[in-house]
């Protein structure tokens, strides 16, 4: 059996010696590294697929540059559409959002903490009602009791009443079908439902995909906002890292303006759809961002208004309560 030969005592005491060197500056050291790690916040971001400006911002990462010059790491949490995104933010799992104009409605009614902080200008035909493209019905009028498909509490839900309201009809002149986008289509394409209300991306990928047909858009009707929402406390807290949030965003507008190809070509294999397709969707949208200010609030509590006098919220909200004045008096 081959012995080991132990190492010298020399050796051994230089090896003690380094051991004891390294525990000294663990010991020295450990405290300012945990410091550091502790010093890095976490920015929790919820967005949707169909929000092209804050994909690219993720696919491009731009963001986690910027903000990790402030000690901030992005974590992004993907949700099928605006509703679902800001029970996220009530439950305390999101700091940051965009969604439509319908969502901050429900989610301010049911008590969640969130604050406007910016919206896009409006794009009205951004969003549609659409009939299957052998369809008999040709006015939004001829939809009385028919069954309209839309996401509950979405930007498209306000479409819908602006136009029942519009054509002479009431919410209870149709039946409306509560289906997120996914579900929606599936129930469209094998006839379930007569009508869809929907936004893009996945308006113009029906249009050019199913050869639906357009019955309304939102132009003359709706002003089709979208907002950036971020939670009271998160804004509070961290009101600079709200401004860099919309600047980045603002910049990542301006480039699907002047690169609008090139853009669509970024998101098609995110979003699962054609180039062409995604470069439509993205043409309906503006890309331009404001801080929020009264007239787009009162905008809002027109939405508001509607919605409670249906009974669709517990109860009547000012909107004008989900701002921050602490982010309001910065901009």
């Amino acid at each position: 059996m081959t012995q080991r030969k132990l190492p010298s005592v020399v050796a051994r005491r230089g090896f003690l010696r380094a051991m004891a060197a390294a525990t000294a500056l663990s010991i020295t050291l450990g405290p300012q590294l945990g410091a550091r790690a502790a010093d890095r916040a976490v920015v929790r971001i919820g967005y949707q697929k169909a929000a092209s400006t804050l994909v690219l911002l993720k696919a491009r990462g731009q963001l986690e540059t910027s903000l990790g010059a402030r000690g901030f790491d992005v974590k992004w949490i993907e949700f099928p559409a605006g509703p679902q995104l800001l029970e996220g933010m009530n439950v305390g799992s999101v700091d940051f959002g965009y969604v439509g104009e319908a969502p901050p409605v429900f989610a301010q009614a049911a008590g969640t903490p969130f604050v406007y902080v910016g919206y896009e200008v409006p794009t009205p035909k951004a969003e549609a009602v659409l009939v299957p493209k052998a369809s008999a019905i040709k006015r939004f009028a001829d939809l009385k009791g028919k069954r309209i498909a839309f996401n509950k509490g979405s930007d498209v839900h306000w479409l819908v009443l602006a136009l029942l309201k519009q054509n002479g009809l009431r919410y209870e002149d149709i039946q409306p079908i509560y289906l997120a986008p996914a579900d929606a289509r599936a129930a469209f394409e094998r006839g379930a439902v007569d009508a869809w209300a929907i936004w893009d991306p996945f308006k113009s990928a029906a249009i050019l995909q199913t050869g639906a047909q357009v019955l309304a858009t939102g132009e003359g009707v709706v002003s089709h906002h979208q907002f950036f929402l971020a939670s009271r406390s998160f804004a509070t807290q961290h009101p600079e890292v709200v401004d860099a949030l919309i600047d980045e965003a603002g910049k990542t507008g301006r480039w699907i303006v002047e690169h609008r190809r090139a853009a669509a070509e970024l998101l098609a294999p995110i979003q699962g759809l054609d180039v062409e397709v995604v470069e439509t969707s993205l043409s309906n949208y503006a890309h331009v961002f404001r801080p929020i200010d009264a007239t787009v609030l009162a905008e809002q509590q027109r939405i508001a208004d509607a919605f409670f006098d249906l009974k669709l919220i517990p109860a009547r909200i000012a909107t004008r309560d989900a701002v921050s004045s602490l982010v309001t008096a910065q901009r």
